[in-house]
């Protein structure tokens, strides 16, 4: 079974990454729904590195707030949610219940580089999930770098275990302060059929 063409732009052809967000509450059950979508899909032998941190509450994305550039502090006082995409630095000592068929404990509490490579894979790839899992929900998303990873990871991650990775602003996408499309690369032009 594929998606159909109106279910694919919803989640890549018409999406947008937005800026400016209308008022709008997103309710802890979707949040919890856009986990329960993105936690099927696949990491580096299943390790599930990422950890998501939901931004709601004023105060909490106050916290937030000093660690952004300039550029995003509005977007992210505007949007519904701001999602702190982490990783657990960690996260191989959940590999026996997660990916039991071969001792990855021991691989990756071995080999600090191996460890790290999976780590931020898994991590960025589990928020690229979270993008698509929110757009299929009916939300517009607002990924973005611009903020002191060092400041952030203090504020929110005091015991350094977790790491932050990049941010992600969810909610109702203003429309109408949308530019025209950036240019994308072609098949030819970014492809290569060997």
């Amino acid at each position: 079974m594929k998606l159909d063409k109106e279910s694919m732009d919803i989640i890549f052809d018409e999406a947008r990454t937005h800026k400016y967000f209308e008022k709008t509450d997103i309710s802890d059950d979707l949040l919890i729904q856009i986990y329960d979508e993105l936690k099927t899909a696949p990491t580096w032998a299943n390790c599930q590195a990422g950890r998501f941190i939901f931004l709601k509450s004023p105060e909490a994305k106050q916290r937030l707030i000093p660690h952004l550039d300039p550029s995003n502090v509005k977007k992210t006082e505007d949007a519904s949610v701001t999602v702190i995409i982490a990783h657990d630095t960690k996260f191989y000592e959940y590999m026996p219940r997660l990916y039991p068929h071969g001792d990855y404990l021991t691989m990756f509490a071995q080999n600090k580089d191996f460890a790290d490579k999976a780590m931020l894979l898994s991590s960025s790839l589990q928020g690229a999930y979270l993008i698509i899992a929110a757009r299929a929900l009916g939300l517009d998303c607002g990924p973005m770098g611009g903020f002191d990873n060092a400041g952030v990871d203090k504020e929110f991650f005091p015991d350094g275990r977790w790491k932050s990775n990049f941010l992600c602003n969810l909610g109702i996408g203003d429309k109408s302060k949308l530019h025209p499309r950036d240019d994308r690369f072609k098949f030819d032009e970014a492809c290569k059929i060997l």
